[in-house]
Parts: structure tokens; C-alpha cells; sequence
């Protein structure tokens, strides 16, 4: 696999499940979210997908400029 996109589906990985942990510290301190296990679920595998897709996209660029 490519490092590139090795890298990108890691920080989505990542970024998908802060999601899911900031949700559940948020219910815990807070109050119930109103979207439900399933909306987290969602949102979290939202956040995951962009933030691969910005990141594979961002890297390139910096990679095009010297700066990695």
C-alpha cells in the first residue's frame, strides 16, 4: 500500500473515532444527544470520510511543495 494513502486512511481512522469518543464524554457530562447511537455511529463514520479525503488531498500538495 501506498504510504500516502496509508497515512490518510489512518488520520481518518482517527478522526472518526474522536468523534465518537468526544459524543460519548459529552453524554456522559452533559445530557443525552438527541440523535440517538445511530447518529454518532453516523456522524463519526461522516468525520472519517472527510477527514481521509482532506488529508489525501492536502498531502499531495504539500508533497508537490517540498514541505513533507
Amino acid at each position: 500500500m501506498d504510504p500516502r494513502t496509508k497515512s490518510s486512511l489512518l488520520w481518518g481512522i482517527i478522526g472518526g473515532m474522536s468523534f465518537g469518543v468526544l459524543a460519548q464524554a459529552y453524554m456522559i457530562i452533559a445530557e443525552p444527544l438527541p440523535i440517538g447511537i445511530w447518529g454518532v455511529l453516523f456522524g463519526g463514520v461522516t468525520v472519517g470520510t472527510i477527514t481521509t479525503v482532506v488529508t489525501y488531498a492536502t498531502e499531495y500538495r504539500l508533497m508537490q511543495k517540498g514541505r513533507t
